[in-house]
């Protein structure tokens, strides 16, 4: 099946993206890139088939400070994890800010 896996068409009123059977190439990615895109005070329930420590920390390492990580469920072939952004993001950290053009 070929079909592209856009955030906002994957998470439902429910607020539950559940990664389980996306491709680990593209599912770090996509749940970076629905964190990114969510606003101040949203979250959205992370359901996986194992507990997302490297997630936690590099959300940690890119974006201290930004967000609850919030353990709803623990088993071992379901982890469901609420992710609640708490602030606006800054580039991450480590990252040099772009370049401006001369006026």
């Amino acid at each position: 099946m070929n079909k592209i896996l856009d955030p906002k068409t994957l998470i439902g009123p429910d607020r539950v993206l559940d990664v389980r059977d996306i491709p680990c190439s593209i599912k770090h990615g996509l749940i970076l890139q629905t964190f990114q895109d969510m606003a101040v005070g949203q979250h959205f329930i992370l359901v996986n088939g194992h507990d997302p420590v490297p997630l936690y920390y590099q959300f940690s390492a890119e974006w201290p400070e930004t967000f609850t990580w919030e353990h709803l469920l623990k088993q071992p072939e379901e982890v469901r994890v609420k992710i609640t952004k708490t602030k606006v993001l800054q580039a991450p950290v480590g990252t040099a800010p772009k370049a401006t053009a001369a006026k």
